[in-house]
């Protein structure tokens, strides 16, 4: 101590600048305003968000899909098949792709899918008004052979339709759909929603995941507007996929509470004679995670997730969203195509022209979160892993009911929220990739 005070009187400049130091630091540890004052105790390194969260395993393509085009195909098709397609873009998409593998197992011959000209879809698209036909065929080489058009004898000829509606796995189409095929060398089939691919030879599966994953590009116009449009989205950005349209929330017979005159008009119209569950059946229905998360309940989950706030956000669905502003206004960097979009090329897009722009924004983006589960979520997240992209996400409604059930609020309900989201995305659960994709531990 002796030593130390003889040193401050040799050098008093030395003397005031430890001083100082010590006097500052004391006003700044007092001061309210304080950084140090608005950290708690525990909060010694500020945390980071759900990105962060070093995963355990992901999703490639499998060994068996990459290699299916070694399986040579048979010298002679069983005949033709067309696949019609039905709903919104994705469920097309869907649609296609198992249709694809079903041909394969029947040994015919794919012809150009038909899509649906649906006045519900506000749409008019064929399959190639969408997609780039010349590629389709030219990626499914080795995996089944597609014809842009049929042979003289059948060229003026309607194909069969033939019912799979309730066919499930191989040998039900084998035993039920492959006599039409052989009998008639022309048919045309929607594949059923239920059907298992599971019990698909691999050659089977390896065609429909070429097909899925592989075989679609979209047009080289409709990919120029694509472009145009990601590049004029402020980067790094999160393309969020919400669903809480009238429409959904009425086929969902969920019931809110605290929505707006507007909204709630606007439900009761999309209801007709699907009412809304109520007592014990809407409780089991709701934990059971049926239930479209609300944009407020969405902006909690995201803030739960320590998505910051400054987030440039894309929002992927059309124009009729309900309660938008619980979203943005904590989130205040949202566009859409609509904000960014203009040109009577983009106003003369409808249903299917405009869900693909959504799509390949959302599979080129750094982020992608989605809010349900539906057929774009499912093709989204496959695509991204295919890409090597895995900043992707799948909103757990079942889990956010089972949380607030129990009474859960505020930073309880937060951090309850937080876990259950990292350790589904630690695990890459929820994606719904395991028809083409096997998981790789890291």
């Amino acid at each position: 101590m002796y030593q130390m005070l003889s040193l401050f009187m040799k050098k008093p400049l030395l003397t005031l600048t430890f001083f100082t130091t010590i006097l500052l630091f004391v006003v700044i540890s007092l001061s309210p305003s304080s950084l140090f004052s608005q950290i708690p105790l525990n909060y010694a390194i500020v945390e980071s968000d759900i990105w962060s969260s070093k995963r355990i395993l992901e999703w490639r393509p499998c060994k068996w899909w990459l290699q299916g085009h070694l399986t040579a195909l048979p010298a002679e098709s069983n005949g033709y098949i067309r696949v019609d397609c039905y709903g919104g873009l994705n469920q097309m998409r869907r649609d296609l792709c198992d249709g694809v593998g079903v041909a394969r197992l029947l040994n015919a011959t794919l012809v150009l899918p038909k899509f649906e000209v649906a006045a519900y879809w506000n749409e008019s698209s064929g399959f190639a008004d969408v997609f780039d036909v010349d590629y389709f065929i030219e990626q499914l080489k080795g995996f089944i052979n597609v014809v842009k058009e049929l042979p003289a004898e059948l060229a003026l000829k309607e194909p069969v339709r033939v019912d799979c509606s309730k066919r499930k796995g191989q040998f039900d189409y084998v035993e039920s759909v492959l006599p039409s095929l052989l009998e008639h060398r022309y048919i045309s089939i929607t594949p059923a929603m239920s059907q298992r691919r599971d019990r698909f030879p691999l050659y089977a599966k390896a065609a429909l995941c070429q097909a899925c994953y592989s075989a679609l590009r979209l047009t080289s116009v409709l990919e120029k507007k694509s472009n145009e449009l990601l590049e004029a989205i402020p980067k790094p950005f999160l393309s969020l996929h919400l669903r809480f349209e009238p429409d959904m929330v009425a086929y969902s017979q969920c019931e809110y509470s605290g929505l707006s005159p507007a909204s709630m008009k606007a439900i009761d119209a999309a209801r007709g004679d699907r009412k809304p569950f109520i007592g014990e059946t809407a409780r089991v229905w709701r934990s059971r995670g049926k239930c479209p998360l609300t944009p407020n309940e969405t902006t909690f989950i995201l803030q739960s997730l320590l998505i910051p706030k400054n987030t440039n956000v894309y929002l992927a669905a059309g124009d009729g969203i309900m309660e938008l502003e619980g979203l943005t206004s904590i989130y205040t960097n949202v566009v859409t195509k609509s904000s960014l979009l203009s040109g009577e090329d983009f106003k003369n897009m409808h249903g299917n022209t405009k869900a693909a722009l959504d799509y390949y924004v959302s599979i080129n983006s750094d982020a992608y979160v989605a809010t349900y589960f539906g057929n774009m979520d499912k093709m989204v997240a496959a695509m991204r892993a295919y890409k090597g992209l895995y900043k992707t996400l799948f909103l757990n409604r079942k889990d956010f009911a089972d949380f607030t059930s129990q009474g859960l609020k505020g930073k309880e309900l937060m951090e309850a929220l937080k876990k259950a989201h990292r350790d589904d995305f630690v695990m890459g659960r929820g994606s719904a990739l395991p028809d083409c994709f096997c998981d790789f531990k890291l």
